[in-house]
């Protein structure tokens, strides 16, 4: 047992007593015996009152004492609390550590915690080491509110159950909080399968479920999982290593104990599995204890990436790492296997535990009595004699709210009692020790430097926030993650009989004994194009899908199930890819078109029909057409009607002039003259959109009489199916099955074998057993096409696909790189070459892939800018007319006291009558005035306003403003004694 003397109090006590003058007289007198009698009596006064001053609370320690860890821990614990009370004199609590060797063992472990729970009565254990020892521990805390509190059990499997756990404390960082940073470090190199290699106890297995999250979240899986035995042998990891080394995944994740993992990675070293394109990544345990390892275990793991928990570097922890080397020295007497001995990050871990305990025994100080800690005897095996402790509770939540800043960081516990931390450091071990590379924080991601944390929430993964990596075997190129197996195994690609289409796959060089054979055609081509593009070499072999009798050995479907049954590495074929299909294997991105359509015959309507003449316009273009034709000569008629004898006469006159004058625009052969400037810019507008129609009716009749006129028989599937014809479609292609989902019956569908006989098929009519329509994928299709062009066409896409694929077994790396190589195949000449290379149309006329059809029909949609303009402007000058019409007469509407009736008769009578006013009127009824006069009174040929200025006798100007009548019947009064006037004069001349 490990006795605390409180050496702070009994210098305190010594300084009262008058001793230092006796003990020197004692000295000089050398009365040696009286001088020991003095010092024993003081020994005993000091503990005496110490005992009534301070309040001893017992604590027990389980470590496994005798490795090298155990004892580093413990010295780091006694350390801790010595600092502690040297800075805290006052306090009144002092822990009495009471230690235990757990003996490396779980059974012992247990029983030593048992022991100081119910016989020594301890009100709290520091410890155990191992998170396997910890799990039995626990269930004894709980039962007797005995805080456990450990700094090296990080599994967080211990913490599933804030419940049933709550008096045990991870004041070490739990391995959850480190899967983030592994997957970062994954999604940054792209890296698709991981292999976990871990230890078969409560340690290994508790991190795997938080693993696999974290890494399906950056798109990777765990193919395989490795798991070691704590006593497995050499020869056992020896084993488990070559079957890693046949699989293809080489990227492993380490999760053990240091002394396992060391040896581990020394096999591993042995049987070349840390050369290149290999990935090591270790965890943080391993990690934070590689200065355990010696010079040549260390040289084992060249170029293995390492996570380890951050520790700020500060002049207290350089301060106290000295200290610690010289009391850990001291406590193993200077022994010589002790000398490379390190602090590491778990015992500073242990240091902030005491530190931690004492401050939350302090904090509770008023609630301990002296009676709390008797010893009382008992049976070490009676699991259920024990009394609970007195202050378990007040202490659990104590502990629970304790926070200072310890040499290790920040000690804070989160609501589930685990030490908080939200950064790592990430190393690469090169030439015997590890160097720093870059950090992850769970706000920002991997970061180069932690000085360059922005404020910002971005997360990054990026690698090039790493510093330069080491890899395995000296490389300093990232490894792609996978390689081929290491025992000579060639990828074995499986792909298709077939006896149609032989332009994407044919089997060249078949050989029954090996099953292997040569291929070409297009598949194959962009295939060995993509391989041509990858950064690395994959050797291959092809393998037929066939019978023993050399047939095919079964659909599409069948082939690709092969793949998820292991027999085939992947198919290169032409193989849709499709959702139930994508259940057993992944596929790349496609390489040609999706889609399924159907191709059927064209017929040619060029035989002139008698009413083709009509074709070149929608009949809403002819309606609309009609009806602006109609409303033009309306708008013209309203213009005109007043001042215009055009447009003047009986009813039937005027309707027959205004729709003679409109139609008559559309060949420009209207001879009504338009007099007002209203009426011209109606018609103005109007004749530019006649224009615009005649010349493209014109452009479309003649290519619908002198285009050759291709229509396709049948316009989509549904026509097909109702009309009870029958539909083709390729001999075990999964077409069949969308057919017979869309209501087809088998009696409606026909298998076709080849390109030629689809053609015959097509050919025949359907009574005689030919076919309507085929329906197959696009590529396939447009094969067809480039022969047949002339005489069929493309109907779709029908149903959706998402085109041709190779198919890969699920998770395999090489779907990525494979897709990116088909990305840059078809951005690039390579993929066009190749489509001309085996889609190269044997009819040169095919060479137009778009066959000729009829023009299209102009519609409305083409012309409504036009009509609108001329819609706008008659209105405009519609309005503009009304207003002014308005506005002249508006005594007749306005000022008048008649009915209203009667005013809109009268109104009318207005628009009815001419508008004398006009200078077309005006001018017109002057030069009959002066015709007349100039007969009469022999003025003839002479001007009327001359003849007026020289006092002639020929009467005046009627186009004196004050002669002039306003009106038919003013006018002929006027003009009548005129007449009358003149008879009398002509008589009296004569």
């Amino acid at each position: 047992m490990y006795i605390y003397i409180d050496i702070y109090r009994m210098k305190r006590i010594s300084s009262s007593i008058e001793n230092n003058r006796i003990i020197k007289t004692m000295m000089r007198r050398k009365n040696y015996n009286r001088l020991l009698f003095l010092v024993l009596v003081a020994i005993i006064s000091c503990s005496c009152m110490a005992q009534n001053d301070t309040i001893p609370v017992k604590v027990g320690v389980v470590l496994d004492m005798e490795t090298q860890i155990g004892k580093i821990w413990l010295s780091c614990i006694e350390l801790g609390l010595s600092d502690f009370y040297g800075s805290h004199p006052n306090f009144k609590t002092r822990l009495i550590l009471n230690i235990r060797d757990s003996k490396e063992d779980v059974v012992t472990a247990a029983s030593q915690a048992l022991d100081l729970i119910k016989n020594v009565q301890v009100q709290a254990i520091l410890g155990p080491q191992s998170s396997t020892q910890a799990k039995f521990i626990i269930d004894l805390g709980q039962k007797a509110q005995v805080p456990i509190i450990s700094f090296s059990a990080t599994s967080p499997s211990l913490k599933t159950s804030s419940q049933q756990s709550s008096y045990f404390f991870q004041t070490a960082t739990s391995d959850s909080s480190q899967v983030m940073a592994i997957s970062s470090i994954v999604k940054a190199f792209g890296w698709r399968k991981v292999v976990p290699i871990y230890t078969d106890n409560e340690y290994g297995e508790g991190i795997l479920p938080y693993l696999s999250d974290a890494l399906g979240a950056v798109n990777a899986e765990i193919p395989y999982r490795s798991v070691i035995s704590p006593f497995a042998t050499d020869d056992q990891i020896k084993v488990e290593l070559y079957k890693l080394e046949t699989m293809q995944t080489r990227v492993f994740i380490v999760h053990m104990w240091y002394n396992l993992g060391s040896r581990l990675f020394t096999i591993a070293k042995k049987i070349g599995m840390l050369e290149q394109d290999y990935v090591w990544i270790i965890t943080q345990d391993f990690t934070n204890l590689l200065s355990s390892l010696n010079s040549m275990e260390l040289n084992s793991m060249e170029g293995v990436l390492g996570i380890m928990s951050f520790v700020p570097q500060t002049k207290e922890l350089n301060n106290i790492k000295t200290r610690w080397r010289t009391k850990f020295y001291k406590d193993t007497n200077n022994d010589p296997s002790f000398l490379d001995a390190k602090l590491n990050i778990m015992g500073m871990w242990a240091y902030d535990s005491v530190y931690a305990l004492a401050l939350a025994i302090e904090k509770i100080s008023n609630t301990i009595t002296l009676n709390s800690n008797v010893t009382t005897s008992g049976s070490l095996i009676d699991l259920y004699s024990f009394r609970m402790s007195p202050i378990g509770p007040n202490l659990l939540e104590a502990i629970s709210s304790t926070k200072f800043k310890g040499i290790a960081g920040n000690f804070i516990l989160d609501n589930n009692g685990q030490l908080e931390t939200s950064t790592f450091k990430i190393i690469n071990i090169v030439n015997g020790g590890g160097r720093e590379i870059g950090f992850w924080t769970r706000k920002n991601g991997l970061l180069r430097k932690l000085l360059l944390q922005s404020n910002n929430d971005k997360y990054s993964t990026s690698k090039s926030n790493l510093g330069l990596i080491i890899w395995p075997g000296e490389s300093i190129l990232p490894p792609k993650g996978w390689e081929i197996p290491t025992n000579g195994k060639r990828l074995r690609i499986g792909i298709p009989i077939k006896s149609g289409f032989n332009e994407f796959v044919k089997v060249m060089n078949f050989d029954s004994s090996t099953n292997k054979s040569d291929a070409i055609g297009f598949t194959i081509d962009v295939f060995m194009a993509a391989l041509n593009v990858l950064p690395y070499a994959l050797p291959y072999d092809f393998f037929p899908f066939v019978k023993p009798d050399g047939t095919s050995a079964g659909t599409y479907d069948d082939l690709v199930y092969q793949v998820f049954l292991g027999n085939y590495d992947a198919v290169v074929a032409d193989t849709t890819i499709r959702a139930n299909r994508s259940q057993y294997v992944d596929f790349t991105l496609p390489y040609t078109d999706s889609g399924v359509v159907m191709v059927v015959p064209m017929k040619d309507h060029k035989r002139k029909s008698p009413w083709i003449f009509l074709k070149p316009l929608t009949w809403d273009l002819w309606v609309t057409s009609l009806g602006f034709f109609l409303f033009t000569g309306f708008v013209v008629w309203v213009l005109e009607h007043r001042i215009n004898e055009d447009f003047r006469g009986p009813p039937s006159h005027q309707i027959g002039t205004s729709f003679w004058f409109s139609f008559s625009t559309m060949v420009f052969a209207h001879k009504e003259n338009v007099v007002s400037n209203l009426g011209r810019f109606v018609v103005i507008i109007w004749v530019f959109v006649v224009l615009v129609l005649t010349q493209s009716y014109t452009a479309s009749l003649t290519s619908l009489l002198t285009v050759e006129q291709l229509e396709p028989t049948l316009t989509n599937i549904n026509q097909v199916l109702k009309s009870g014809e029958r539909v083709g479609y390729l001999r075990e292609s999964f077409v069949y099955g969308l057919l017979r989902q869309t209501g087809f019956p088998d009696s409606q569908i026909v298998a076709y074998d080849s390109i030629e006989h689809c053609d015959q098929l097509l050919s025949i009519k359907n009574a005689k057993g030919g076919i309507a329509a085929v329906v197959d994928e696009t590529p396939n299709m447009k094969v067809f096409l480039a022969q047949y062009c002339s005489k069929y066409t493309m109907i779709g896409p029908i149903f959706k696909t998402t085109g041709f694929g190779f198919a890969f077994p699920k998770g395999s790396p090489l779907v990525g790189d494979i897709s990116t190589a088909i990305l840059n195949v078809t951005e690039r000449d390579d993929m066009k070459n190749i489509e001309n290379k085996w889609f190269k149309p044997a009819d040169k006329s095919c060479l137009d892939s778009n066959p000729k059809i009829s023009p299209n029909r102009l519609s409305l949609g083409s012309f409504w800018g036009l009509f609108i303009i001329a819609g706008v402007s008659s209105l405009f000058a519609l309005i503009i007319f009304v207003v002014m019409f308005l506005h002249k007469n508006k005594q007749v509407l306005l000022d008048s006291n008649d009915p209203f009736e009667k005013r809109i008769k009268v109104f009318l009578k207005k628009f009815d009558q001419k508008d004398l006013n006009f200078h077309h009127f005006r001018k017109s009824n002057n030069n009959n005035n002066i015709n007349n006069n100039n007969q009469l009174n022999g003025c003839g040929g002479m001007d009327m306003v001359e003849l007026s200025n020289n006092n002639t006798e020929c009467p005046p100007s009627p186009s004196d403003s004050n002669s002039l009548p306003v009106s038919m019947e003013e006018q002929r009064s006027t003009i009548v004694p005129t007449i009358d006037e003149l008879l009398v004069q002509i008589n009296e001349d004569h």
